[in-house]
């Protein structure tokens, strides 16, 4: 058994359910928005999202350290694929926890929600390239 593939397994499948919280629930967040109700329970969700994503994507490298004694060799296009996917989820998660703690109009979470849509989106996408090109 090889454990350093479970382990990737394991990283990629907490990813996965962490894009699909991010653009999940940003797109079910706007419909609330709609209705003029913004749900906390939602917003919770997206930022728990953000931080798997955080988490995960940190334990890609984590792992390849553990069993090479270095971290993964990407460059070029790969590089700044990976550097737009921390952006992303840097922005996502500061977004997702401000909505939280402070009273924005329904305008302003509606913003927000579309950049939440559209940063989950770009992060997705950004894998995509990290993958191909690394």
């Amino acid at each position: 058994m090889d454990l350093q593939n479970i382990a990737y397994t394991f990283a990629q499948l907490f990813h996965n359910f962490g894009s699909v919280t991010v653009v999940g629930g940003s797109i079910c967040a706007l419909a609330s928005y709609r209705t003029g109700a913004v749900s906390r329970g939602l917003t919770w969700i997206v930022l728990i999202g953000w931080g798997i994503q955080a988490l995960s994507g940190s334990a890609f490298g984590a792992i390849s350290y553990f069993h090479y004694g270095k971290f993964p060799d990407i460059k070029g296009i790969a590089l700044a694929a990976l550097g737009v996917k921390i952006l992303c989820t840097t922005i996502g998660f500061t977004f997702a926890a401000s909505q939280l703690f402070v009273n924005f109009s329904i305008k302003s979470n509606r913003r927000i929600g579309f950049l939440q849509c559209g940063i989950g989106i770009l992060a997705l996408s950004s894998a995509a390239v990290l993958r191909w090109f690394s």
